[in-house]
């Protein structure tokens, strides 16, 4: 076959790693090597993750994620992210005077932008605030209330308050919330899943477990 000569070649040179790692072990021991605390210490490190892998592996396998599993944690997560989104802007400040300055300065037409500029946010203030297209509920809740109220085009009359200072805040746009097609997360809804299994077994073992710290 055409891919015949390629699969002995890889083959071959599976086969003198192996023969070449074989050997290495082998010199490791017949010079001593493994007495060493260092190499003790690695030994037990690799069987660790062994045993951590093949723990993974029978706990992922004793409980299966059904395809309604799945199914029920995506539209969970749908219902969590509510059904609009919001296109929105913010300026974030150390102080209510501050912002109602900002404030003070979009009613007289200057740009929020560049206002944007002065934010606390490294994060957005090079982007002029944007905060791309997020659900409410990724903001703590006096941001997302003040926000869904707004109109298209309109910034807040007032600052917002939160525990990381006073925003002023201003609505693009909005929409539908958008989702992607359940087979096309499907995947990651079961690696979630597993976490989550993999979290309540460990969970169970450390209330059961007497751990000291060394």
């Amino acid at each position: 076959a055409q891919g015949q000569p390629d699969n002995d070649q890889l083959r071959r040179g599976l086969l003198d790693e192996l023969i070449n790692r074989e050997l290495l072990a082998q010199e490791a021991e017949r010079r001593g090597l493994l007495k060493s605390a260092e190499a003790q210490a690695q030994i037990e490190l690799a069987r660790q993750n062994a045993l951590v892998n093949l723990a993974v592996e029978d706990i992922v396998r004793a409980s299966p994620v059904k395809d309604e599993t799945a199914r029920a944690e995506y539209e969970k997560i749908k219902t969590q992210r509510g059904a609009r989104e919001y296109r929105a802007r913010h300026i974030l400040v150390e102080n209510e005077a501050a912002a109602k300055q900002i404030i003070e300065k979009l009613g007289k037409g200057e740009k929020f932008e560049e206002l944007a500029k002065e934010s606390k946010d490294t994060g957005t203030r090079e982007r002029g605030g944007d905060l791309d297209w997020p659900t409410p509920t990724n903001f703590v809740k006096p941001f997302s209330d003040a926000m869904i109220k707004l109109e298209k085009g309109k910034f807040t009359e007032a600052p917002v308050q939160t525990q990381f200072g006073w925003h002023v805040i201003r609505l693009d746009d909005s929409r539908s919330t958008q989702f992607p097609p359940f087979d096309q997360v499907k995947q990651q809804l079961v690696n979630g899943l597993q976490q989550q299994e993999i979290q309540r077994v460990l969970g169970e073992l450390r209330a059961k477990a007497k751990i000291e710290a060394q």
